[in-house]
């Protein structure tokens, strides 16, 4: 297997990342650091990362709802809480994606870096969908027309996203693209001012279903998903890939 798909398997990040630590020169085999991300190993190959031992466990996929004031890491220089320590698993876990420390709702956790990378990387084409609100409340279809049809914002145009306005002053954004607070520059952009978020479902998981029995995941509580939910989100990016072929 190589380098970097073997981290990704090990949990250590996604294979993206994982390239990003061997190209550090963070990532060692037999104690020898290695720069080829596409160099053969094993669990025979004694792999380390910052001088730490490193081998594929079993893989889990948590879902979390986050609270407010708890930051999508795995570790925090400045002694936040992180969403990590919501999670009662041995494994090394690492959020999918993130929500700014402000934002609440559904995060997932894996030490799975294939899937990570599959659900959110944009040409997988994986939607997540975010609850605003917003002020002024009163949001002008020309307003969510902008939203849309995608927002030019400083870092470039985003994607067209499915939008529509729940209630007055809170706003339904499904997109497929995970850029820093998105959302909130998407809004700003098209005059409305977030004044809180909720990521509300991830692909086919939604936070009103992702608690035991299909309830509602209490905020600050974390379950492992089954492995046929797990086989649902594969499935999601799976058939945005085919789509695009």
């Amino acid at each position: 297997m190589r380098l970097a798909k073997y981290l990704a398997h090990a949990g250590v990040a996604s294979r993206r990342a994982a390239e990003r630590l061997i190209a550090d020169g963070r990532v060692s085999i037999g104690g020898a650091t290695v720069t080829d991300p596409a160099r053969d190993v094993d669990d025979s190959s004694r792999v380390g990362v910052d001088a730490e031992p490193v081998r594929i466990e079993g893989r889990e996929v948590w879902a979390l709802n986050k609270p407010a004031g708890v930051v999508s890491t795995a570790r925090d220089t400045h002694g936040r809480p992180t969403v990590v320590e919501l999670v009662s698993s041995p494994r090394r876990l690492y959020p999918i994606g993130r929500l700014d420390a402000e934002s609440t709702g559904l995060l997932l956790l894996t030490n799975d870096g294939e899937l990570a990378e599959r659900l959110t990387h944009p040409r997988y084409g994986v939607e997540k969908t975010y609850r605003a609100r917003v002020e002024p409340r009163t949001v002008p279809e020309r307003a969510l027309a902008k939203l849309r049809s995608g927002i030019e914002l400083e870092d470039g145009g985003t994607a067209p996203a499915r939008v529509r306005q729940v209630e007055p002053g809170v706003i339904e954004l499904s997109l497929t693209e995970g850029r820093k607070r998105q959302v909130r520059r998407m809004c700003e952009a098209a005059g409305h001012r977030v004044v809180a978020l909720e990521r509300v479902a991830f692909g086919p998981l939604r936070l009103d279903r992702a608690g035991r029995g299909g309830k509602r995941l209490a905020e600050g509580r974390a379950r492992r998903l089954s492995a046929p939910e797990v086989e649902r989100l594969r499935r999601a990016s799976a058939a945005n890939e085919k789509r695009d072929a």
